[in-house]
């Protein structure tokens, strides 16, 4: 019997840890930490939202569940993004 041959892999990006602390995630060989700290959009939310990332261009990443976008620059240096997301009052 003969086996086929394995593809390449289509998932470009993935998180690989969740943490109390933060988020890993990895794109194309390169881990990116995130924390609650610098991007408190993830701090509460379910697991399955955070996983469920995607990377439609190279660099540039969307959490569709969270409305979330971010690319590898704004991860790697958050102190050049300083706007932060605010609560919103729910009485609005």
């Amino acid at each position: 019997m003969r086996s086929f041959a394995h593809g390449n892999s289509t998932l470009a990006v993935e998180v690989t840890h969740i943490s109390s602390h933060g988020i890993w995630l990895l794109s194309r060989d390169k881990e990116l930490f995130m924390s609650y700290e610098e991007f408190p959009w993830f701090k509460d939310q379910p697991v399955k939202a955070i996983i469920n990332v995607e990377e439609p261009a190279p660099g540039h990443f969307y959490w569709p569940d969270i409305d979330v976008d971010l690319t590898m620059e704004s991860i790697e240096h958050p102190e050049h993004f300083p706007l932060k997301s605010k609560n919103r009052d729910k009485s609005n």
